[in-house]
């Protein structure tokens, strides 16, 4: 495995500025009354409320990285910085393609530009820095990564050195001139290269050319690429609708994916549904076939009331692997979820995969509804903010793949602040802009809500209370630009101490519940925040966590995140508008259907809290998609109830809610055997 600052998703450039510039990088019986003091482990801690308000100087800011940005940004390039192109160069009977993880060479060619490398000139060749790539090396053949460099022009000499990352090579004796080609051959020892273990078509392996050696470099856009293919199917996933009414008809969708989460797109099998295929108009078996890649929907009709979870068995070359569904209500009037990843990554940025992949992975493999890809605005080796070509590209998958009443793409960025936390921004028509983090009139998030103003976008932080940067809360959420925080995502959970699987790095005082001590009213969502082009199923990736079952024992659901949206109709306008009145509740990445009220009101709601009367009841409704550990009623930051189900995937009931006052809020935290949370809107009170 790599070592773990490897598995970071977010990973803090390795380099210091002047070297890392150019490459930016129910039953009641089973409750228990908890008063206050009676569980310490459930009490939040007393939140560490900063003397400032809109504090420009948070002790949480990483000022080196934002001066690194800013030099970058400000530095005087040479022309010959960038120049050039690369080229792979493919030996007789090579394959141009390789598969995940496995080891491979590749011979690749650098071409001078016009402007030459002069002497004293620097050279940097670099794979993909984030997702398991091997470390270009020079010191040891015998290790992975070694890399061999050359040229053949008469005069030049080349001194090799590794930096993390990449490999730099100096240009010595006499200079590069336009056309003259080094040689580089990575994984040219005696175990080759380690390939990423994501799929991801259009890797690139990076040239950069500091052409002058003024330490300042500039990434050669026209670098390599390579395609890298799943492996082998290891598994079958399978989708439903979490509401339908009775004898409607809706899609399932079924996935083959391999052992890291990546969509089989070249593999072929049969998928048999194993239970009640004629009763809901289903047919015993389905192929799927290469133009499939990987992935098929097919109708049913719902029946005229219940639960169904839909079991379907899938052979591919002779290995069967099985897969249920997540919960559907066929219901009359229960109402609809629709399901969102709105935070998430590709190779434009710190992610893996192009972004037709991203959104075609969360159509066609994770049955999403709705989904965002938000890149960083200046975090990867290009800046979106220094590329608008690659924001025109985003802008224009994101429209051509939108589809709504049966898919909604939201046009999306991280505006990725290292001194007040970072924030992805989504836009709810088909164009937007990029407001850079970086920019001095735009690097607090009262001039990043400023800029919004008028425009119908939504902000969201995230990661708030770890790595790899704490959200400074002494700006108060803008109340319409900011109604929603992400409590969960492949990073862990910012919910409160007392979280399961809580983010890394933890900092008592930046926790969501914290915010909501300060009296912000706050929604809650998940996202994956996904690096591995998984938008959707983040949470089934072993990186983050996921372990698959063995006879031993159960499956355990890794770390990712997604949001159950409460709208009336999948198209932007109506899920902009449930967005912004909290109609949404967040869970670690399992399709957990999760209904909460209070005396009528739904989740995100504010009550009067002397309408209610000296008790309010707390109702709820839960369907599993694994056995239920236990559920907490969460008051004003301390565990108040708590129900220990047993051998239960389906709950009902109403808490009792004593005396409440102005200024509190409640909410419900749901607790899988597996592994699985979903968390719901706070409820608030005047």
């Amino acid at each position: 495995m790599p070592a773990p600052d490897a598995l970071d998703p977010c990973p803090a450039p390795p380099l210091a500025p002047r070297r890392r510039v150019g490459l930016m990088l129910v039953a009641l019986a089973l409750l228990t009354p908890l008063w206050p003091g009676a569980c310490p482990e459930g009490k939040a801690p007393a939140p560490e409320v900063p003397a400032k308000v809109d504090d420009q100087e948070p002790p949480t800011a990483r000022w080196g990285e934002v001066e690194a940005y800013r030099a970058d940004r400000e530095a005087r390039r040479d022309p010959s910085d960038g120049g050039g192109k690369g080229r792979r160069v493919l030996a007789e009977g090579e394959a141009p393609e390789v598969r995940v993880g496995q080891l491979a060479q590749f011979v690749l060619e650098y071409e001078a530009g016009a402007e030459g490398v002069a002497v004293g000139g620097t050279l940097f060749f670099m794979p993909e820095p984030f997702w398991g790539w091997s470390q270009p090396q020079d010191i040891d053949p015998h290790a992975p990564g070694y890399t061999r460099v050359s040229t053949e022009v008469e005069g030049v000499a080349l001194r090799t050195r590794a930096f993390p990352s990449m490999l730099a090579i100096e240009v010595l004796a006499a200079p590069l001139s336009e056309g003259d080609v080094v040689r580089v051959e990575y994984g040219a020892g005696e175990v080759g290269a380690r390939v990423d273990q994501h799929a991801d078509r259009g890797a690139h392996l990076w040239f950069a050319v500091d052409g002058d050696g003024d330490g300042y470099r500039q990434v050669v856009l026209e670098s390599p690429t390579v395609d890298v293919r799943p492996g082998p199917v290891a598994r079958a996933v399978v989708f439903l609708p979490s509401v339908a009414r009775p004898q409607e008809s809706v899609r399932a969708s079924v996935a083959l994916l391999d052992v890291g989460g990546n969509l089989c797109w070249d593999a072929t099998g049969s998928v048999e549904f194993a239970e009640r295929p004629a009763e809901l108009g289903l047919p015993a078996r389905i192929d799927l076939i290469p133009s499939d890649a990987g992935a098929k929907t097919v109708q049913l009709a719902a029946p005229a009331r219940g639960v169904v979870r839909l079991e379907v068995s899938v052979d591919v070359a002779g290995t069967r692997t099985r897969a249920t569904s997540n919960p559907m209500l066929v219901s009359e009037d229960a109402p609809r979820i629709f399901w969102a990843d709105l935070h998430g990554h590709s190779n434009l940025s710190d992610g893996s995969g192009m972004p037709g992949d991203y959104f075609r992975y969360a159509r066609d493999a994770a049955g999403l509804d709705v989904v965002s890809l938000t890149d960083h605005d200046h975090f990867g080796v290009v800046a979106l903010d220094e590329h608008p070509d690659l924001w025109d590209e985003i802008e224009r998958i994101t429209a051509d793949y939108n589809n709504p009443g049966r898919f909604v793409t939201l046009l999306g960025y991280e505006w990725t602040s290292w001194i007040h936390g970072h924030r992805h921004v989504l836009y709810f028509g088909d164009m937007g802009k990029v407001i850079s983090s970086v920019d001095e009139a735009t690097d607090d998030p009262r001039e990043l809500w400023n800029a919004l103003t008028g425009m119908s976008a939504l902000t969201f932080a995230h990661h708030t209370a770890g790595q790899p940067i704490q959200t400074n809360w002494t700006f108060a959420p803008h109340p319409s630009l900011e109604p929603l925080v992400e409590i969960m995502s492949v990073h862990g959970s910012s919910e409160a101490r007392d979280a399961p699987r809580v983010v890394r790095g933890a900092t008592s005082g930046y926790f969501v519940r914290d915010a909501l001590q300060r009296g912000y009213r706050l929604g809650f969502v998940g996202s994956g925040d996904s690096h591995d082009g998984h938008p959707g199923l983040a949470h089934l990736d072993p990186i983050y966590g996921y372990r698959p079952a063995t006879p031993a024992r159960p499956a355990q659901m890794g770390t990712g995140g997604l949001t159950a949206i409460y709208a009336k109709d999948l198209n932007r306008d109506s899920l902009f508008a449930a967005l912004r009145e909290r109609r949404v509740y967040a869970t670690s990445g399992p399709r957990i259907l999760l209904r909460t009220d209070l005396e009528g009101h739904p989740a995100g709601s504010v009550v009067a809290a002397a309408s209610l009367g000296e008790s309010a009841k707390l109702g709820f409704d839960i369907l599993g998609t694994a056995e239920l550990s236990t559920i907490e009623l969460i008051r004003s930051g301390n565990v108040e109830t708590r129900i220990t189900p047993q051998n239960e995937t389906e709950l009902s009931g109403k808490l009792p809610i004593p005396s409440l006052v102005p200024g509190e809020y409640v909410y419900l935290r749901v607790v899988q055997s597996d592994g699985g949370v979903a968390v719901s809107s706070p409820f608030f009170f005047d």
